[in-house]
């Protein structure tokens, strides 16, 4: 199956505009022709690469759309407010008249006011469009986790209401659809994981990720070989790894690569990450940049040794490190893994490109010669 691109549709639908023939035919496009979640991943991750209006647009619509394979019944909201209707992004509401207004965040170039998506509540409750604050919630879905965001989080917190505000970014937003759809989480299970105890929830859709996932390999045990051992045993074949690098409310996904890959030559493995045992000297590893694609590539120049290294900012979390060489970072210039792209890796031989892909992606693993140079565009 060849998808269209975001560029594409918007080209053909027209400019999206509040109450337009073109904001109309976006919409009933995604509701009749966008079934695959991985394709849905793919038109946001292109919303996210681009910028204007029109993609900040169809990344709300796309957004919104979401809900309805979370099980919910979603309502469109207004592209942009007036004095009369200052709007909403979007509802989605369940049988038992348990609503979510959406408020979509592409960037976070200007600060969040929580009292905006409040008032907006306020006024829905108000015209009687759904219930009381007991059975609402509202919702901040991101374009990325950015340290910028922990403003908000704060500002949830001291005004007290995490019982009825919530922040989540659309990467964890696209994995809790994908675990939805694949696996057997009611629509009861997401509303509860739509109401944890803090309000940015991308932790426990990340758990969620993690236990669902099976890993590659047996489950990590001591290493057999002493750290520090330099020489790859004569014979051993070159293994080929792609590792997921996410952003953090403290740093971007990128800042991390340049951090840790570009400036240190390091890189760290948590206990469980899939790979640590099995990863050589002289393997090549490369850097995908969550949402965004492949940023970088090197080689292994060591193996992963538990210890502390003081630029890496969680090493308790991650506390096998290991040394690399020959970095090579293109962070401006990322490898996109669209649905073009997967067509021509032998991951996905006999597989729909657009149907779910994130598999790829969401952990370390090892990956083929051809596909990994396809990955760093090596010729």
């Amino acid at each position: 199956m060849t998808a269209l691109s975001i560029s594409t549709i918007l080209g053909l639908v027209g400019d999206l505009k509040d109450n337009d023939p073109a904001q109309i035919r976006f919409r009933g496009y995604l509701e009749k022709e966008v079934n695959d979640v991985g394709l849905l991943r793919d038109f946001i991750n292109e919303c996210l690469a681009n910028t204007g209006d029109q993609y900040n647009f169809a990344f709300q619509d796309l957004v919104v759309y979401l809900g309805k394979f979370l099980g919910f019944k979603c309502e469109y909201g207004r592209y942009r407010g007036t004095k009369d209707d200052p709007g909403h992004d979007g509802i989605w509401s369940t049988h038992d008249e348990f609503s979510v207004v959406v408020e979509v965040k592409k960037t976070e170039a200007y600060a969040i006011s929580i009292g905006t998506l409040v008032g907006y509540i306020d006024r829905l409750i108000s015209d009687r469009i759904i219930g009381s604050w007991d059975s609402a919630l509202g919702l901040y879905v991101v374009g990325k986790l950015e340290p910028e965001l922990k403003h908000l989080e704060n500002a949830i917190v001291a005004q007290k209401r995490t019982n009825q505000l919530r922040v989540v970014s659309a990467e964890a937003l696209m994995s809790l659809v994908e675990i939805a759809n694949e696996f057997e989480v009611s629509h009861d299970d997401i509303i509860a994981i739509l109401k944890p105890a803090k309000p940015i929830i991308d932790p426990t859709i990340d758990l969620l990720t993690r236990v669902v996932q099976p890993p590659d390999e047996p489950p990590p045990q001591a290493p057999v070989v002493p750290p520090g051992v330099a020489e790859k045993p004569t014979g051993e074949v070159t293994q080929y790894w792609i590792t997921p690098v996410k952003s953090t409310d403290v740093e971007t996904a990128e800042e991390c690569i340049k951090r840790l890959v570009g400036e240190e030559r390091i890189y760290a493995f948590g206990e469980k990450t899939p790979g640590r045992v099995s990863i050589k000297i002289d393997d090549k590893i490369c850097f995908y940049a969550t949402g965004n694609g492949v940023v970088g590539h090197a080689g292994v120049a060591s193996l992963p040794e538990r210890k502390h290294h003081p630029k890496v900012k969680d090493p308790d979390k991650y506390p096998w490190i290991f040394k690399l060489k020959d970095v090579q970072l293109y962070l401006d210039k990322p490898t996109v893994i669209d649905a073009p792209f997967r067509a021509n890796l032998e991951a996905f031989k006999n597989k729909n490109v657009v149907g779910r892909w994130a598999w790829f992606v969401q952990g370390t693993h090892r990956v083929t010669v051809d596909d990994f140079k396809l990955l760093t565009r090596i010729v």
